[in-house]
């Protein structure tokens, strides 16, 4: 086999493995992780046993996808542990958060599952532990707030539905707005983001 071809071999490996990556992305993001490896390979236009040269699981496939999306976050929260107000520090992690996922649905159920991602997940987790506590002795935080509050928040802000992804992030504004207003100590009344229309129901 010559250098030509085995170089061409690789290039159209790494394409596939790009693409099939990209797939899985957009196919969790709108349809949530049920969605079969065969469908992926489909969509990726690339056979199930090529998927699986890549990713040995649908578990690995998972975390890859993910692997994108939690390193911001974890940003976000060291961004929100340098500011000099842990209270300002923290309401930005909490709209930051919030905005970056609305396009996305189901991201933290997804995260959740991706064990694979669990090292990551840990350190981002402790390091948002650390900027509670700093908020709470800070005093603007109250008291009886625990770390489940934003997973609460988090999956409240996945459930959102609107008319687009622009929309999605706007009512997401107002959700978190909404939640940090609920998360302080002696709530001072701010003006909301302005309403977005929202279906009534789920359908």
């Amino acid at each position: 086999m010559t250098a030509q071809v085995i170089a061409k071999l690789r290039s159209d490996a790494r394409d596939n493995r790009a693409r099939i990556l990209a797939v899985a992305r957009a196919t969790f993001a709108a349809e949530g992780v049920g969605v079969p490896i065969r469908e992926i390979a489909r969509r990726a236009e690339v056979g199930v046993a090529t998927v699986y040269r890549h990713f040995q699981t649908k578990e690995a496939l998972l975390a890859e996808a993910l692997a994108e999306q939690v390193t911001p976050c974890s940003a976000i929260v060291e961004e929100g542990l340098a500011a000099d107000d842990p209270w300002r520090g923290f309401r930005l992690v909490i709209e930051k958060l919030m905005e970056s996922h609305a396009p996305d649905r189901g991201f933290a159920s997804r995260l959740a599952q991706a064990a694979g991602l669990a090292v990551e997940r840990d350190r981002t987790l402790r390091l948002m532990l650390e900027l509670v506590r700093r908020a709470k002795e800070a005093g603007p935080l109250r008291g009886d707030f625990v770390l489940e509050d934003i997973s609460l928040a988090l999956m409240a802000n996945d459930g959102i539905r609107a008319e687009s992804p622009r929309m999605r992030v706007a009512a997401s504004r107002r959700f978190a707005a909404l939640m940090l207003q609920s998360f302080q100590a002696s709530p001072v009344p701010a003006p909301l983001p302005p309403a977005v229309r929202l279906p009534l129901s789920r359908g």
